[in-house]
């Protein structure tokens, strides 16, 4: 109800105020400081000949100044004949899972993948006394407290389907 009476008063006579705005002279802007105005420095041709004028003496300082640079010598460091491992040494190729297109190819040592992960603890889940801390741990390269912590804080999803609820039970 408030908004209906509001919205009355609003457009009251909406027309006769906009064209009475609109009539209205326009306020003069006020005066800027004359030395804010760059068309004055125009009509003086003392300050245009002075900008434009070209210092002999400070050509003739601007001609002896010179600057070469040269690059400093590339230097190749040699290893003396050490080689160093290479860190594509130290990868092993994944367990693939069923997305192989999708699947990391190769990880670092002591690393896994999220699908190897997913798969260790799957088959941890199902065959405890067959996939135990050790064989997971020499499978796929990693340390047996990693392991251990792995499968103590880290369960995956299951599925649970509950029998549908008669309409008698509801």
């Amino acid at each position: 109800m408030g908004g209906r009476l509001s919205r009355v008063f609003r457009t009251f006579n909406v027309e006769s105020r906009a064209s009475r705005e609109i009539s209205k002279e326009k306020p003069t802007p006020a005066p800027r400081h004359r030395t804010s105005r760059l068309d004055q420095l125009a009509g003086h041709s003392e300050i245009q000949e002075e900008i434009y004028r070209k210092d002999d003496r400070l050509l003739t300082l601007l001609k002896d100044v010179y600057v070469e640079s040269r690059d400093p010598p590339v230097q190749v460091k040699d290893g003396g004949g050490e080689h160093l491992p290479c860190k594509q040494e130290e990868k092993r190729l994944t367990k693939l899972g069923h997305l192989r297109e999708l699947d990391v190819q190769k990880v670092h040592k002591g690393k896994i993948s999220i699908v190897e992960a997913v798969m260790l603890l799957n088959n941890h889940r199902l065959h405890p006394q067959i996939w135990t801390a050790e064989k997971i741990a020499v499978e796929y390269s990693l340390e047996l407290k990693d392991v251990n912590c792995l499968l103590e804080f880290f369960v995956p999803f299951t599925v649970q389907e509950f029998p549908k609820e008669t309409k008698k039970a509801i």
